[in-house]
């Protein structure tokens, strides 16, 4: 019997060590340190490539022999760079009851029409499986279940299949022989992604890994777990509400950023085709409503920005801000206090971005000032006017990127007039009123007419 070593390993980044480090010296985390057992002399990626024969010349090899599959779904092949890439491992996170499950049945009903799919569960028993799939509609003879916790027997039940796709649900719960720790554990979910990793490529396998979180809304697991795959995608939203974004972290065949916006239903996740339309379907003309022209990647999103100034009754007001950064709130409030746009240090401030979407981008701040304004003044902004720029810390109104796309989506949904930094109003061709500003003491004037 092999002799069992205890290692520690570092949460944030996998680095191993013989004893217990408060500091890990790779990646400079404290207190990341985990203990585990392990083989002695076990490699930290069993089953890593392995194997790939002599040194090829990088331009004896032929890029284009792999094509993208298509899932079918529009929105998701958005997300992956235009399709799922031959061999290449995603990795899905998300809050419990998200709908993580949800979409990769609904993906694997589509792959289902060119192939097997092999369906491993390591948390739900075939039946709770067959009940979900009857609700969706995803009950292709093609998709296989598969039961099963061992790494190992996953890639018996591949190679014998040769399946279209492989979906893991989820890699916190499989363990590989080579490791001896708990299914869940640090070096398990590392080792066992590398397995999983190596005969994605081997075979040419697309391999779909969901993913538990973190109360800190992180993949459990070690960082490297995330390094390990090819691309890392996040499913956001409230599980009470709607709306679901599935947003790219890390895309090593496309871009990142790009989001894919589904609503929740009976039936199961519904791409929204219009996701601007669909955002403002319930907005008013009351004071603190502003409309943002902001951009996801490449899609231009209208979204309301909502603010909500009054009276503090404490002694030092309250600062909230939902969907984006707090700070980035506080920043815009002392720029406003010092250039001229009132005083708020006897009042509550509360922002907040309507449908539960989670914004970060230079643009949003000139959305923000005019729902803050707005609210402050009780004067509503006019109803066919849209927004984007950046405000910075002397007051300028600095340009931002793609203001023409901004424009015409806005133009698109029926706004006539679009206030933007002055350095951007040139490059504008969509079918609106452009209205340039320079400057924050500017922009009061320009939004309210006075």
């Amino acid at each position: 019997m092999a002799k069992k070593a205890t290692v520690f390993s570092c949460l944030e980044c996998g680095g191993q060590s013989p004893k217990w480090l408060g500091r890990c010296p790779d990646c400079n985390a404290w207190n990341s340190f985990a203990q585990e057992e392990s083989p002695a002399g076990t490699a930290a990626h069993p089953g890593a490539l392995g194997g790939g024969g002599a040194p090829v010349p990088i331009d004896a090899i032929d890029a284009d022999v792999a094509p993208r599959i298509s899932t079918n779904l529009p929105n998701l092949d958005r997300v992956l760079g235009g399709g799922l890439v031959i061999g290449a491992v995603t990795l899905v996170g998300g809050e419990p009851g998200i709908g993580k499950s949800t979409l990769l049945l609904q993906t694997a009903q589509q792959l289902a029409e060119a192939g097997i799919v092999l369906y491993v569960s390591g948390e739900e028993s075939p039946r709770q499986l067959a009940m979900r799939a009857r609700r969706l509609g995803t009950v292709s003879p093609n998709i296989r279940v598969f039961t099963e916790t061992s790494v190992e027997r996953i890639l018996a039940e591949v190679e014998k299949l040769r399946p279209a796709a492989v979906i893991v649900d989820s890699i916190q719960t499989v363990h590989t022989a080579s490791n001896s720790s708990m299914p869940g554990s640090v070096g398990q979910v590392r080792d066992a992604a590398g397995v999983l990793m190596g005969a994605a490529k081997r075979l040419s396998v697309p391999v779909f890994l969901i993913g538990h979180i973190t109360k800190e809304g992180t993949i459990a697991g070690p960082k490297s777990l995330e390094h390990i795959v090819d691309t890392v995608l996040y499913f956001e939203g409230d599980r009470f509400q709607n709306y679901r974004v599935i947003r790219a972290y890390k895309n090593r065949f496309g871009p990142v950023n790009e989001v894919a916006i589904y609503e929740m239903h009976d039936g199961g996740l519904e791409e929204v085709p219009n996701p601007s339309a669909a955002l403002l379907s319930q907005r008013s003309n009351a004071a603190g409503s502003a409309i943002l022209a902001a951009l996801e990647g490449t899609r231009p999103l209208l979204i309301e920005v909502q603010a909500l100034v009054s009276p503090t009754h404490f002694p030092s007001p309250r600062r909230m801000a939902m969907g984006l950064d707090a700070n980035r709130v506080s920043l815009l409030l002392a720029v406003l206090e010092r250039k001229g746009g009132g005083s708020f240090v006897t009042q509550d401030i509360y922002v907040n971005l309507a449908g539960g979407l989670q914004i970060d981008e230079p643009a949003l701040d000139l959305g923000i000032v005019a729902a803050v304004m707005s609210s402050q003044r009780n004067t509503p902004v006019a109803y066919d006017v849209a927004l984007f720029g950046e405000v910075g810390l002397l007051g300028e109104i600095r340009s931002v990127s793609q203001s023409d796309l901004r424009a015409r989506e806005a133009a698109a949904l029926g706004f006539r007039r679009v206030i933007c930094p002055q350095s951007n109003a040139a490059e504008i061709r969509a079918d609106v009123e452009v209205i340039g500003v320079r400057r924050i003491e500017d922009f009061g004037a320009a939004l309210f007419g006075n």
